[in-house]
């Protein structure tokens, strides 16, 4: 069976502790080093990464990071939020999933 991991930063700790689930903890410096060896465990099926860690990360190295891996990487929206941010987070998503940006009027 495939594991999850969680990847967030040292404020979210104490919650994640408590769910059984593999949990590293990073910096911003070190969230992509720390990406990067989770994907290359085998038994790594699923990674989610706190979005507040993706400020040295762009779009283009995740995918190159996450291009021969078969897993999923799902980003973890930080617990407060502006409504605009979280429209622009479901609008990043969308772009995503379909590699075509779509304006969302709600």
């Amino acid at each position: 069976m495939k594991k999850i991991v969680f990847i967030t930063p040292v404020e979210a700790e104490p919650g994640f502790k408590l769910t059984g689930t593999g949990h590293y903890v990073t910096s911003e410096e070190d969230a992509e080093r720390l990406m990067r060896r989770c994907v290359r465990e085998p038994d790594t099926g699923l990674i989610i990464l706190d979005e507040r860690l993706l400020k040295g990360i762009s779009e283009e190295k995740i995918k190159e990071i996450t291009k021969r891996w078969t897993g999923i990487l799902l980003i973890l929206p930080p617990p407060e939020r502006a409504e605009a941010e979280i429209e622009d987070y479901a609008a990043r998503l969308i772009r995503q999933a379909i590699g075509y940006h779509v304006r969302l009027k709600i």
